[in-house]
């Protein structure tokens, strides 16, 4: 099997497993993180197809919705095996996937280039219009408001943005990701300071 064949046989068993998937985790989000990844590899480098197969599979197993239990390894090595693709892949693609994500940041092994160019695209996802979004919607979803009046340490969105979203450009990987999050993140704080200025903080 070709890898054209490979990614698109992964990417339909992805589409299957993240159907009942919401608040900013759907295949939509995984389509963006393959777009930008790719948009990134063409100056970054590494392996076009370890890292399309990685940001297929990036939230397969995601703890969110697998009662605490991040399982994104676990399912990406089911799938792969499936397709007959070499394990030194597999094994390239899992080590990636198990530890790229922000919450897992300080207990996570080095990444490959490959793997850095995921998480790069990862991050970029949660930040301007779509992080907007993403905020928003998550937010309703776990009945946490955008904003709180007269109580600024309440949990909310808008804390969301300085608990981590503004962190993230810091965190970049690559230099087309720094660049990417930049501009992003401008939007987003442009969107901050006017909503700010219509509530009155």
């Amino acid at each position: 099997m070709c890898n054209l064949e490979i990614l698109a046989r992964v990417k339909m068993e992805v589409q299957k497993l993240l159907a009942n998937y919401g608040a900013g985790h759907g295949f939509d989000h995984i389509e963006r993180v393959v777009s930008s990844a790719l948009k990134i590899q063409t100056e970054a480098g590494g392996d076009p197809f370890v890292i399309e197969l990685s940001a297929l599979l990036h939230d397969v197993g995601d703890a969110k919705f697998h009662d605490g239990v991040e399982r994104s390894g676990e399912i990406s090595r089911q799938v792969l095996s499936e397709f007959s693709v070499a394990s030194e892949i597999i094994d390239h693609v899992v080590h990636v996937v198990e530890n790229l994500s922000f919450r897992k940041r300080h207990a996570a092994e080095s990444l490959s280039l490959e793997g850095r160019v995921v998480q790069d695209a990862d991050r970029l996802d949660a930040l301007g219009a779509i992080g907007i979004i993403r905020t928003i919607e998550f937010g309703e979803a776990m009945g946490q408001p955008f904003y709180v009046p007269g109580d600024p340490e309440a949990k909310s969105g808008l804390g969301h943005f300085y608990e981590k979203l503004f962190k993230l450009r810091g965190l970049m990987n690559t230099e087309p990701g720094k660049r990417m999050a930049g501009e992003r993140e401008d939007f987003m704080r442009a969107f901050i300071r006017q909503f700010e200025s219509e509530v009155n903080l």
